[in-house]
């Protein structure tokens, strides 16, 4: 007698592994650097939002989510018929998958790069196309246009690229983009996109607005620090944000977290403040990092990485034993997030002692 089977592709998919908490230790202040999550509590009138949408719990949501998609159209001047809502960018991510590869498709994006892309993409019954980073955790972008083939429906660009750092530049992009056939849906994945800080940087919204095969995702958890809530959004063609809605799951986005979101929105002043300050710090911790003579790639989101190699997990162990949990890729190296200053001035210790 056989028992129900799930779909092949299940038994492929790879675990998702999130950062972990760091453990109590006596007499020291441990700090998680696991996670990418901004050290700063939520922004102000946030937490009474959510106070009083979770008042009104015993309601369903509003599917709509018509305050949020107002309050998104209004601040990135786009129509709400370009956007779509979803439990966090990596939601868009699955639906975008789901949306536009049949089993067997093709998925082509950087790697080391997101780690739920793999995820998403096996879920899809669809095929993972990884195209090496460069050695300073760039984009090989020449590599990806050569990856893509007749089944190529979807490809990634994650700028900046998590876990490594680097972006990829406007110039880089439009040149990118004009070698891309037009049926291959391109995501500009901006998780970070407000903590960058160089010349010719991306815009992701515009440049939806001058394609048919280009979507942006971007998210609260980040600079927003709404990480606990779950929230992101896309900026799309019409017919490909009506396609993400159409496979989005029900209710998915709840009311507090909606209200949190909208409140959010209306502290940008307090957040672009926050933001700057953690820049400050990312770029204080590169500069700490130089000096003990460690560089490491160009960082522009709220994180550096340590190409630590086979040593990752030594790495990782030694940041334990600082009081600093980073988030260690086995065989290729360690994403630190840049959190409060003691922590950060951990991050340039480790680099002083750790034995390279």
């Amino acid at each position: 007698m056989t028992t129900p089977q799930p779909r092949d592709c299940v038994s492929r998919i790879p675990a998702y592994v999130a950062g972990r908490p760091p453990k109590p230790r006596a007499g020291l202040t441990t700090y998680k650097l696991s996670s990418n999550e901004n050290p700063y509590p939520p922004l102000p009138g946030v937490v009474e939002a959510a106070v009083r949408a979770a008042e009104q719990m015993n309601r369903y949501p509003d599917m709509g989510n018509t305050a949020l998609y107002g309050a998104l159209a209004g601040k990135l001047g786009v129509e709400t018929e370009r956007l779509a809502l979803a439990t966090g960018s990596v939601g868009l991510i699955y639906q975008l998958v789901q949306a536009f590869c049949e089993p067997g498709d093709e998925v082509v994006y950087a790697w080391r790069s997101f780690e739920a892309y793999p995820i998403a993409v096996t879920a899809a019954g669809a095929r993972n196309v990884q195209v090496p980073v460069l050695a300073d955790g760039r984009h090989d972008l020449d590599a990806m246009i050569a990856a893509i083939t007749d089944r190529t429906k979807v490809v990634m660009v994650c700028t900046p690229n998590n876990p490594t750092g680097p972006s990829v530049t406007q110039t880089e992009l439009d040149a990118f983009l004009a070698r891309v056939p037009e049926h291959v849906l391109v995501v500009v994945d901006e998780a970070y996109v407000e903590f960058v800080r160089m010349t010719d940087a991306v815009d992701g919204v515009a440049t939806v607005l001058t394609r048919d095969n280009v979507v942006s995702t971007r998210t609260f958890s980040k600079a927003y620090g709404l990480a606990g809530f779950r929230v992101g959004y896309a900026v799309a063609p019409p017919a490909v944000a009506t396609a993400l809605r159409a496979v989005s799951l029900p209710f998915g986005i709840s009311n507090v977290a909606q209200a949190a979101a909208v409140a959010s929105l209306a502290a940008e002043a307090e957040l672009l403040e926050r933001v700057s300050a953690l820049v400050a710090e990312r770029d204080r911790v590169v500069k700490g990092l130089a000096d003990v003579g460690l560089a490491v790639p160009e960082p522009q989101g709220n994180f550096v990485w340590f190409a630590a190699g086979d040593r990752t997990t030594d790495l990782a162990a030694a940041a334990d034993q600082l009081g600093i949990v980073v988030r260690p890729f086995a065989g290729d190296g360690a994403r630190i997030s840049i959190g409060e200053t003691e922590a950060n001035d951990r991050i340039v210790e480790l680099a002083r002692s750790f034995d390279r």
